[in-house]
């Protein structure tokens, strides 16, 4: 089971976010993982996020989220598991369709966020009934989503998997995942929600974690856990 932590503390080695751009690479197939397990999630201070797209807004200590499009990375972070912890205020004033022209309302996690082309998003959808949804993105030699676009999406289908509770303004939650080998678990709440394996290309990635959201507003508080300090660190372009 993923484990939370409680005190409000900076995991150390993330750094703060100089102009919003956040760059890493994914290590090569061919390369084994050398990185121990994922330890004790801790919340990762406002400061030290990386925000690729949103403002950062205050709300006693968490990112207070309005506007349509939110993404944001954590430096320094084992891309194995991480939680998002919020409160849920409703729909954002503005939609904004995503690049596939789909307008969706969403929020989740980024795991081995590699860049913007090579990663593994948990998203919690509302539409067009609550569901937890893994997928991959995957594009090898591409960096941003000017080289790849929406191309390299697939979606990971579930061994086990269960809808997430209607979200209600005023409601809070926690939206938690975690890879062990090859299974993802996805929990919210505590409880057991989405299960799956990933596949080849998946294992093969490396980077921190992080969040996104689309056309949805909350407070939300990023839990990560500290990379293994053996493991090579990734130069992230934009984050000391």
């Amino acid at each position: 089971m993923i484990r939370t932590g409680v005190l409000a503390v900076t995991v150390v080695a993330l750094a703060a976010c100089k102009n919003g751009r956040a760059d890493e690479r994914a290590r090569p197939a061919a390369a084994a993982r050398t990185t121990s397990p994922p330890g004790q999630l801790m919340p990762v201070a406002l400061a030290a996020l990386c925000l690729t797209r949103g403002a950062r807004a205050d709300a006693g200590g968490r990112l207070h989220v309005t506007e349509p499009t939110m993404r944001a990375v954590a430096p320094g972070s084992h891309g194995d598991a991480a939680a998002l912890r919020f409160v849920f205020d409703g729909d954002s004033a503005e939609r904004v369709a995503l690049a596939s022209g789909q307008v969706r309302r969403q929020l989740g996690l980024k795991l081995r966020a590699a860049d913007g082309c090579n990663l593994i998003y948990v998203m919690w959808r509302l539409d067009p009934t609550p569901a937890i949804e893994v997928s991959t993105k995957i594009n090898p030699g591409d960096r941003d989503h000017g080289d790849c676009g929406t191309r390299g999406y697939t979606k990971v289908n579930p061994v086990r998997s269960e809808a997430p509770p209607a979200l209600a303004p005023g409601a809070t939650h926690t939206l938690a995942a975690e890879i062990i080998g090859d299974e993802l678990t996805a929990r919210v709440d505590d409880r057991v929600v989405w299960r799956g394996r990933l596949d080849a290309a998946a294992g093969a990635l490396t980077g921190p974690a992080g969040m996104r959201s689309d056309n949805l507003g909350f407070d939300v508080e990023l839990l990560v856990a500290a990379a293994d300090p053996a493991s090579p660190r990734l130069a992230i372009p934009g984050c000391d």
